[in-house]
């Protein structure tokens, strides 16, 4: 059975994850980061696609991104890909494929799951062993939500403006957000989904995006039709 193409809607958001072949590092220095950082910038500016949270660890990465239409947020990732992948190659005097396949992608319900899905992300170098806390790493977005940097990649959220009327309100907000430790439940479902490429949301957010996409957005149940009588 042919796999289904990756659901890309117009003004909702995405989390996209995209691993290094069999997990190789992705970003071996400094200088690489600071080169796909500004490939970010460029190609969201170049694809009209907002990044909202970001998190660049050394075997992958993770976005969560808002296109505004159904093409750009593919055009972005194959533009980074055309540019990073022979820059990498070059410098490390490699050759093939970086990644892992096909980029990761699922569509959420932003009221329920995107200040979850930004804690995600940037509480993943925590996960991860790599920090403490999540300040600590600055390879991500977190800096610029909590106040410690203005970050010109992020374009902020609605939903991020809503935790306070001004910037100080805002930052203490999402600051108390990411101590509030995730849940198992919470890790699983994004993992899960994020796999798959599953939606994640509400029975009726789901079944709206099979509606106005005109495709099965929900995997099939298993075992064997019933028959009719």
């Amino acid at each position: 059975m042919a796999r289904l193409s990756r659901l890309s809607i117009a003004h909702r958001q995405h989390h996209i994850i995209q691993r290094g072949h069999d997990n190789r590092l992705i970003f071996p220095e400094h200088e690489d980061v600071s080169l796909f950082r500004r490939l970010m910038l460029e190609a969201s500016k170049k694809y009209a696609v907002a990044i909202h949270a970001y998190v660049l660890m050394p075997t992958h990465f993770h976005f969560l991104l808002t296109p505004t239409d159904e093409t750009g947020l593919g055009k972005m990732m194959q533009w980074i890909g055309r540019h990073y992948v022979p820059y990498f190659n070059k410098r490390y005097q490699r050759a093939g494929t970086l990644w892992q396949g096909r980029y990761k992608s699922l569509v959420l319900e932003s009221e329920a799951y995107f200040m979850l899905c930004s804690r995600y992300i940037e509480t993943n170098p925590v996960r991860a062993g790599l920090v403490a806390t999540p300040a600590e790493y600055a390879d991500s977005s977190c800096l610029h939500h909590i106040g410690s940097r203005n970050d010109e990649l992020v374009s902020d959220h609605p939903l991020y403006w809503n935790l306070g009327n001004t910037p100080f309100q805002r930052e203490a907000a999402y600051k108390h957000l990411l101590e509030q430790a995730l849940t198992p439940k919470e890790i699983a479902s994004f993992t899960a989904a994020s796999l798959k490429g599953w939606p994640l949301g509400s029975n009726d957010f789901k079944q709206g995006l099979e509606k106005q996409t005109a495709r099965r957005v929900l995997p099939l149940k298993r075992g064997r039709p019933k028959l009719l009588a």
